[in-house]
């Protein structure tokens, strides 16, 4: 048996967002996201984000809850429409208030609050108004992030500019995601603009001198392998997913500087450059405090069956990989960083987790998921193997405290530790959750057990 020991100041923690747990889409003032539009749209979901987890009203709850659990930090995200109910103008004091309760009571239970600032909720009167397409976007961000750095600057561990910011392109291009569009080259813009209000950010968190916080970014990486290793066709679409449709659209700005050359020849070649500002690569490639990795699988590519990968959209983009789970992939992953990206900061793994679609409880009202178990275990095992060999990594937020709204999943896909009753919402711990109560006390594992 191998005991898996990690660092004494390594934080463990969970991750939500406010869209996936909140609810009370309409109450206190809040105005409309793009995703209660979008979800509102007929023949788009019957799921909608209205009531979720019921966050808003339940936050002492789930405090208490990861407090039993021995939980260390909790990543939450502001709703954006939630402080600015029409994105810009006029800030809804209602609010701030929760969010001030919610970080207060966090504190008074010993747990860190992380905070990202955009998760994919963007307020549905700027999409009126362009969204991420529409330059302005940067002026409407940093007036939100000003109010947020005003409001709760010091009391955040952890800003997070932006979470995953390919949904813009799954929303934009693709219409997977809200607001639904099919747009490559309005999304291409979008992705631009979204990195500057990155960089602007960054740059108004400095000029606030927060000296208990730190800020950076969340990317998600589902690295693309060729299925042959040997097959110069794979290998060349492996290459092209991860360069021009993958994380490299944003690794390459924010780390080494401007677009890759192949993301370049390949907007060119389609007419798909966005219109570029001087300074902008200057902007968007800001110093950072850390590094948000979101890590869940990876992706085998076949040139002649595109169908090889069988991704099926949902969720956290993927719910379905024919090829079952790649837990090396985070090994290779966390090198690549380092190596070919030249990452000198620490990293979080900002979210990692385990779908199920059917997770009732038994008759003693348990819920056994051993999957959900292996599958982090098996993921916690690469991490450690990866920080032994220089990986330096800080913390681990599993995806997620609760079972919640899955996007254009809806509630059809679990990835809590704690499931919730969307009838009732009674929320009752999971054997996974147990389990990793027991890893975050003992701070660590033996393979076969807790420790």
């Amino acid at each position: 048996m191998t005991e898996y020991k990690f660092p004494k100041e390594f934080i463990w923690g969970t991750a939500t967002a406010a869209a996936q747990v909140e609810g009370a889409a309409l109450e206190d003032g809040r105005g409309l996201s793009i995703w209660d539009v979008f979800c509102h749209l007929p023949g788009v979901r019957l799921d909608t984000p209205d009531v979720a987890c019921d966050q808003y009203h339940r936050y002492e709850e789930d405090i208490a809850l990861m407090k039993s659990l021995g939980v260390q930090a909790y990543r939450f995200s502001f709703s954006w429409s939630r402080i600015l109910p029409e994105g810009t103008g006029k800030v809804n004091q209602a609010g701030l208030d929760y969010y001030r309760r919610l970080i207060g009571c966090l504190k008074q239970n010993g747990i860190r609050p992380c905070a990202t600032i955009y998760h994919w909720d963007l307020p549905y009167a700027l999409q009126l108004r362009g969204g991420f397409g529409n330059r302005e976007i940067v002026k409407w961000y940093l007036e939100y992030v000003n109010v947020l750095l005003k409001n709760f600057g010091n009391d955040i561990d952890l800003w997070i500019t932006f979470n995953e910011p390919i949904a813009v392109y799954v929303g934009y291009a693709l219409g997977f995601f809200a607001p639904g569009l099919k747009d490559e080259k309005y999304a291409r813009q979008c992705i631009h603009n979204l990195l500057v209000c990155h960089g602007e950010a960054v740059k108004l968190f400095r000029s606030f001198h927060l000296p208990k916080a730190q800020i950076g970014i969340t990317v998600d990486v589902w690295h693309h392998y060729p299925n042959r290793p040997d097959d110069p066709a794979d290998i060349a679409m492996a290459r092209r997913q991860n360069e021009t449709q993958g994380y490299g659209m944003f690794l390459h700005p924010l780390f080494l500087g401007g677009y890759s050359d192949e993301l370049t020849a390949y907007m060119k070649k389609w007419g798909f450059t966005p219109d570029i500002q001087s300074g902008d690569f200057d902007t968007i490639r800001q110093p950072l405090d850390f590094y948000g990795l979101n890590f869940y699988n990876a992706i085998f590519d076949q040139a002649d069956d595109p169908h090889q990968m069988d991704v099926q959209p949902g969720g956290n983009f993927q719910t379905s990989v024919r090829e079952g789970y790649y837990y090396e992939a985070l090994q290779d992953v966390l090198r690549m960083l380092k190596d070919k990206y030249r990452l000198n900061i620490p990293i979080y793994i900002t979210e990692n987790g385990f779908p199920q679609t059917d997770e009732a409880p038994d008759e003693k009202g348990e819920i056994h998921d051993p999957a959900r178990i292996d599958c982090v275990k098996n993921v916690l095992i690469q991490l450690h193997r990866a920080m032994e060999n220089g990986a330096d990594v800080r913390g681990y937020f599993l995806w997620s405290l609760l079972d919640n709204f899955e996007w254009t999943a809806g509630y059809s896909i679990r990835y809590g530790i704690t499931r919730v009753d969307y009838d009732t919402q009674k929320r009752t711990v999971k054997d996974s959750g147990k389990w990793y109560s027991q890893v975050i006390r003992n701070n660590g594992f033996i393979e076969g057990g807790a420790i």
